[in-house]
């Protein structure tokens, strides 16, 4: 009873030191209320509703959320980090600047979310739906995105470096100077895409589809792209694998 007492007092103290000094203190409680802020780490809650709720700066790092409906919620600063996402819906939700740094979100569903510089790094995404996404400047450095939808994505300046994105569909999208440095983008359809300067420099494009696509002044350098298809591609100014410049004048093939 006297090392219960004393642990309640210990946490009473700290509180009131925080307190004194005009910060903050939060203790997960996975039984609290859906509000800005709230700490939900490693907390389980499969199958939560959480739409068009305000989890601002919420906390939910390690959480087990597989098939939560976060739909339309506001999770601008959350915290996801290496929680379970599988299956979860982010359709409409404003996330900009949230961290998603090595979570399991396969099949998750982001269309129409606004995910300008959020992070995605080392996570696994597949099948994930980003279709019509806004996300300028995101991160998702050496994220598992294989068969993943960015159709109509605005993703200008957004991060891929190192991701597996084989047979996803980046269809539309503006990638304007995204970077794909050392991607695997063997199978992933780009048609009518918007991706000048982009970087893909030593990525794999074996049977990537460029059909239509904008490369305006992209980079291919070091790429293996002998099976990629370009029909009708804007090559304006690209470089291309071999470090060749492409004509101004160059479509569907580098002159």
């Amino acid at each position: 009873m006297r090392k219960n007492t004393s642990k309640v007092l210990f946490r009473c103290m700290i509180c009131t030191f925080f307190s004194m000094n005009g910060m903050n203190v939060a203790f997960s409680a996975c039984t609290d209320e859906a509000a800005p802020a709230v700490n939900w780490e490693k907390c389980e809650l499969t199958g939560i509703d959480m739409k068009n709720k305000d989890l601002s700066n919420a906390v939910l790092s390690g959480a087990i959320l597989d098939n939560a409906d976060f739909s339309g919620a506001i999770l601008v600063n959350a915290d996801f980090n290496f929680a379970s996402l599988k299956k979860a819906r982010f359709d409409g939700a404003r996330m900009s600047n949230a961290r998603l740094v090595g979570v399991k979100a396969q099949e998750a569903s982001f269309k129409n979310a606004v995910l300008h510089r959020s992070r995605f790094s080392r996570s696994d995404l597949k099948n994930a739906d980003f279709t019509e996404v806004r996300a300028e400047k995101a991160n998702f450095y050496g994220a598992e995105l294989e068969a993943a939808t960015f159709t109509a994505g605005k993703l200008k300046n957004a991060d891929f470096e190192q991701a597996n994105l084989s047979r996803a569909v980046l269809d539309q999208a503006d990638l304007y100077k995204a970077v794909f440095r050392s991607a695997r983008l063997n199978g992933a359809s780009f048609k009518q895409a918007n991706l000048s300067k982009a970087v893909l420099d030593g990525t794999d494009c074996q049977d990537t589809n460029f059909t239509e696509a904008n490369l305006t002044k992209a980079s291919f350098r070091e790429a293996e792209i002998e099976d990629a298809v370009f029909t009708g591609a804007i090559l304006s100014d690209t470089t291309w694998a071999n470090y060749k410049r492409c004509r101004a004048s160059s479509i569907g093939t580098c002159k």
